[in-house]
């Protein structure tokens, strides 16, 4: 897949592991987390083979969230991001994340 992120700090957190917003602050393990995260998503071939990767947790998100899909990072964080795919010469999938949330707040 083809990640795309919808908010500076959430690539800045990815190449580099740290953001130059410093509202966004997170734990070593977290952004380590959300590296490998990243990285499954754009080695995964569909977004059904996410399914398969149970430790994933991949799911469709509900209510004022839905059209989301979220991974987790571990009990308390998740990714969220939107999958938008095309028709072609072969089916394209772009994963657009948009956030790096508490799940919890």
């Amino acid at each position: 897949m083809i990640v795309t992120f919808e908010e500076e700090y959430l690539r800045e957190l990815y190449e580099y592991g740290k953001c130059s917003n410093k509202r966004h602050r997170f734990q070593p393990e977290i952004i380590k987390g959300y590296k490998r995260r990243v990285e499954q998503l754009q080695a995964a071939p569909n977004p059904e083979f996410l399914y398969q990767l149970n430790s994933l947790h991949f799911e469709a998100l509900k209510g004022d969230k839905k059209g989301r899909f979220s991974v987790r990072i571990n009990i308390q964080y998740r990714v969220e991001f939107t999958l938008t795919e095309t028709q072609g010469s072969s089916i394209l999938t772009l994963c657009n994340i948009i956030e790096l949330s508490n799940h919890y707040d």
